[in-house]
């Protein structure tokens, strides 16, 4: 299965966005962008087109998909009703990976990712390996019951402690880790600072 190996950490330095929890305080201690030099610019004015490109790649690399995975998406966004960017925001969330991060299961979206790929989850009670399978109004995610005796499931509120706010489409049984799919993801439920205008601007040209 083909996925992104760069470093996080450097990724985020290139957003100038944290994309994982962890790079939080690199960015603070390193604010300058990787291979920047002595003849970089801060006052130089950035183009409409360098800032339609930086966002897309913010949104593509914080919820881990590949150029082509990314693009695909955008495109079944534009042929769904309603605003293409909010549509492909609602895709996005809609992924096996990110409602197990969202729903405190994982630190990150990464490790997200990396425990679906291991088969520790099942999707309505089928065992699933696809971090990208889209869910639906109805749909339960759970961990298998062979998983909850791994030492990760064991100590899973020390390695991932239970979020401050679960998003209102997801409800989550922490006890059983399990989550229950009760509607559809808002705007409000995608991270805030995306301006996803600016990726619909990017594949129009």
């Amino acid at each position: 299965m083909a996925r992104d190996r760069q470093s996080i950490v450097k990724m985020s330095r290139r957003e100038g966005y944290a994309l994982h929890p962890k790079a939080h305080k690199i960015l603070v201690r390193r604010t300058n962008k990787p291979g920047q030099g002595q003849g970089y610019n801060p006052r130089a004015k950035t183009s409409q087109y360098a800032l339609q490109l930086r966002e897309k790649q913010k949104v593509k690399r914080l919820y881990g998909l590949l150029e082509r995975q990314f693009a695909n998406l955008m495109n079944e966004a534009t042929r769904q009703k309603g605003e293409a960017g909010q549509v492909l925001l609602q895709l996005l969330e809609r992924r096996a990976d990110n409602a197990i991060y969202r729903a405190g299961y994982a630190p990150s979206r990464r490790a997200a990712r990396q425990l679906v790929t291991h088969g520790h989850f099942t999707l309505n009670d089928v065992r699933v390996d696809i971090p990208s399978i889209r869910l639906k109004p109805g749909d339960v995610l759970k961990v298998r019951d062979h998983s909850l005796k791994t030492d990760y499931f064991k100590r899973l509120d020390d390695v991932s402690p239970a979020p401050s706010a679960i998003p209102s489409w997801l409800k989550v049984n922490r006890k059983k880790i399990e989550l229950s799919v009760t509607g559809l993801p808002t705007r409000e439920d995608a991270e805030p600072d995306i301006n996803e205008q600016l990726i619909v601007e990017y594949y129009s040209r």
